[in-house]
């Protein structure tokens, strides 16, 4: 089995994917998928990332996970990470021997993409957001708009060929609200969700309407602006963790898909895979 990892700045996001001609774990941990959509998603983890937590801590984290789902770390085979936060690369590599016995593939610079890039510095952008991109026109063709809603809310603009064209990123709702509170002495920290109504007639309600409706106005205005300077409509499709809260008062995002970006994971091991082998228990 294949497992990939998205890390990201705020959460790690696990998927388990059964390769072909495999059998299935357990009845109890399939995911329900449109046939011939892609391989089977065998079992999903959504983590927080831990910058300081050692090989062991993560190693008996996720042994815990895969036991708690009637699955064992011997079943994986082949292991890919797209990490944007450097100083766990090294702790993950070392748990995926340790605990994993796998030789994991890191998407970096070199990686086989099949994507044309038209930055400036392709070796610039992040892993995820190139597991995105890849993804969506695998999933959707071109030209479409990927909007990944994490630490950080990124575009990613793909051409009608299939070429990484750019894109934007902003704060996260999540982070624009903790900047607020914490420069405002006199606001406390509220729930982020959508309010009843725009006209809020209390503290709280004004900042509900502010965060929720203000973060709408971001987002279909940079996708207003995208739009135009393609001169066509793309598909767009969004993913993370807000995506589906953000979706309901979007003129635009329509699609959702939270496993975007380790389904790209799981496109871009098939273009790169070779045969990785097990090391040796410790």
């Amino acid at each position: 089995m294949l497992l990939a990892l998205d890390v990201g700045n705020t959460n790690t996001v696990l998927g388990l994917y059964r390769l072909d001609g495999e059998t299935p774990v357990s009845p109890t941990t399939d995911v329900n998928r449109t046939p011939g959509e892609r391989p089977e998603l065998a079992a999903h983890w959504r983590v927080t990332t831990h910058r300081t937590q050692t090989v062991d801590e993560y190693g008996v984290f996720f042994v815990n996970l895969f036991e708690m789902h009637g699955m064992a770390p011997s079943q994986v085979t082949h292991i890919i990470i797209a990490s944007v936060v450097p100083p766990v690369d090294s702790t993950l590599r070392q748990v995926c021997e340790d605990y994993f016995h796998v030789e994991p593939m890191f998407v970096e610079p070199g990686i086989k993409t099949g994507m044309p890039m038209l930055i400036d510095n392709p070796t610039e952008l992040g892993a995820d957001r190139l597991a995105d991109s890849i993804a969506a026109f695998e999933r959707f063709g071109g030209p479409c708009i990927v909007v990944d809603f994490g630490t950080a809310t990124k575009f990613e603009v793909i051409s009608a060929k299939g070429e990484y064209m750019g894109g934007a990123i902003a704060p996260g709702l999540g982070l624009s609200a903790d900047a607020l509170f914490s420069r405002a002495a006199r606001l406390s920290r509220v729930d982020i969700k959508r309010p009843a109504k725009v006209i809020g007639t209390n503290t709280v309600g004004h900042l509900q309407s502010g965060l929720y409706f203000g973060y709408i106005g971001l987002v279909d205005g940079i996708l207003d602006r995208i739009i135009a300077e393609l001169g066509t409509q793309p598909h767009i499709v969004a993913t993370g963790g807000l995506a589906r809260m953000i979706s309901e008062d979007s003129r635009y995002i329509k699609d959702i898909d939270e496993w975007l970006t380790i389904d790209g994971l799981r496109i871009l091991f098939e273009r790169n895979r070779t045969t990785r082998p097990r090391t040796r228990a410790h």
